[in-house]
């Protein structure tokens, strides 16, 4: 019996179901400073396939593993058919928004999305962050805690590794919570050479806690809830001391960008406020950085009304900027 309270406890945690009450990570907000980011290596490891699935049109899929941090994390690889391009099949770090983690499958959700890119000869690879799906570690959300970042980061780093890849030719793509994790790798690994953000919470700490009155969704757990609230009653909040919060967001680092980012977001959005697109769009301009800003009237989170002229659009930036 108590081995069984032990799993359930665990498993609303978005723990793994090997990992012990032992490893609850220690947080501390200061962990998630841009300059700690850029102390840490992240070579990731070779990717190992552990199941081969159904091919897409022109493209294979696997289930594959990689290293983050000395945790065991899954992904879905995409890897085009054919001769690679000399150098290597360009690559995209593909990260998703926020899923539940206890329900969360690498196979299912954003299928259409990375099928684009997988379409039109990128190498994909989708990160299970830690706690999500049989990924090892707890699921702490991005805001709060550096660990969904590292877990990006290490997959980057396995690409760069992969005889198939061109590292020297890779981007990242996020949707929401995965478009705040595109901007935050970009900032801390320059090489990393063009981001697309849909929807992307990408306000600072500010706007974060003052613009952002969406309810949090009932799946995420009280310890993820109350992140947020011990940060600001250890450091103050981003009004009282804005240096501390300031050296946490990518947004006061736009310098640092290696390359482009483009933007969408759907006017109707109920999710993430149009208010971050708007802001962070013209805080890259004033850094002297490339951007490009889509803004759909009337559209939703996933921008469904748009779907297929949004992907396009970031198919071909992806096409020119790679």
């Amino acid at each position: 019996m108590k081995r069984l309270l032990a799993a359930l406890l665990l498993g609303s945690l978005g723990m793994a179901p090997a990992q012990s009450a032992a490893t609850l990570a220690k947080v501390d907000a200061a962990d998630m400073s841009i300059a700690a980011a850029r102390t840490k290596k992240y070579p990731g490891s070779a990717l190992k396939v552990e199941q081969t699935l159904r091919a897409g049109s022109n493209y294979r899929r696997y289930v594959v593993s990689y290293q983050s941090d000395g945790l065991k994390i899954y992904g879905l690889l995409t890897v085009p058919n054919g001769t690679a391009p000399k150098g290597g099949w360009p690559a995209i770090v593909f990260n998703h928004g926020y899923i539940p983690p206890g329900v969360y499958r690498t196979t299912e959700k954003y299928v259409a999305y990375q099928d684009a890119l997988a379409r039109n000869g990128f190498i994909t690879l989708k990160s299970d962050y830690r706690g999500h799906g049989s990924s090892q570690g707890e699921a702490l959300g991005a805001y709060y805690t550096p660990g969904y970042t590292t877990d990006v980061l290490n997959a980057l780093g396995s690409l760069r590794q992969d005889q198939r890849v061109n590292a020297e030719r890779i981007g990242m793509w996020g949707h929401s919570m995965g478009g705040f994790i595109t901007l935050r790798s970009m900032v801390i690994d320059r090489r990393i050479k063009v981001g697309v953000i849909w929807a992307g919470v990408v306000g600072d700490y500010n706007q974060m806690m003052t613009q952002w009155h969406n309810r949090a969704p009932s799946s995420i757990p009280r310890r993820v809830l109350n992140l947020r609230k011990q940060a600001v009653a250890q450091y103050g909040t981003p009004q009282a001391n804005p240096g501390f919060w300031n050296s946490l967001s990518a947004n006061h680092f736009l310098k640092d960008l290696g390359g482009p980012l483009q933007l969408h977001i759907g006017t109707a959005d109920a999710e993430v406020p149009v208010a971050f697109h708007t802001a962070l769009s013209g805080q890259v301009k004033a850094a002297g950085k490339s951007v490009q800003s889509y803004v759909y009237p009337g559209d939703d989170h996933n921008l469904s009304r748009n779907l297929y002229v949004a992907l396009n659009r970031s198919v071909a930036f992806f096409k020119e900027r790679l």
